[in-house]
């Protein structure tokens, strides 16, 4: 059985880290844990061990960086790898930034939970004998991964008859 990846999403919005965790944590590859005050996110990251955090830029008691320096300044989270959340940063920016803020990457809010994922999957080491780019596979039946396109023959028949399923 593979080990789950630790992930800390530090974010002030509360629906948000609430849609992030259970997206993440439905792939079965994830075990997810949301601190929403910045003050409180050292020690968070201290008891639950992160494989990979995160870190919204603007919250309001720290913002991401001064939350970043607490975690490099510990020895024990100096080296795991954050991601900003950004909605200061535009999609159109991205490429101008390098995709980094500080030499961090990051993702522009809003952001779909495909590219979250993929992010994801670029910073964390692959598991022994696991491809390096292996996409994330859902665990659970009926959930989908949804970088993979739908199956175009079942939307033809949902064309077929409207009415089904309702």
């Amino acid at each position: 059985m593979v080990q789950k990846k630790k992930i800390l999403i530090v974010d002030d919005e509360v629906d948000l880290t609430m849609l992030v965790k259970l997206n993440l944590e439905k792939t079965g590859r994830y075990e997810v844990r949301a601190e929403n005050r910045a003050v409180k996110a050292l020690a968070a990251g201290r008891e639950f061990k992160p494989d990979l955090v995160l870190l919204d830029v603007m919250m309001p008691d720290l913002d991401g960086g001064d939350v970043l320096a607490q975690f490099k300044e510990d020895s024990s989270l100096k080296n795991v790898p954050v991601v900003f959340l950004t909605a200061t940063v535009l999609k159109e920016d991205l490429a101008k930034q390098g995709g980094t803020i500080g030499g961090h990457p990051f993702i522009p809010k809003p952001f779909r939970a495909e590219v979250l994922l993929e992010r994801i999957q670029k910073m964390l080491p692959p598991e022994p004998g696991e491809a390096p780019s292996a996409p994330a596979q859902p665990a659970q039946p009926g959930v989908r991964d949804p970088r993979q396109p739908r199956n175009p023959e079942a939307r033809r028949r949902e064309d077929r008859n409207p009415s089904r399923g309702r």
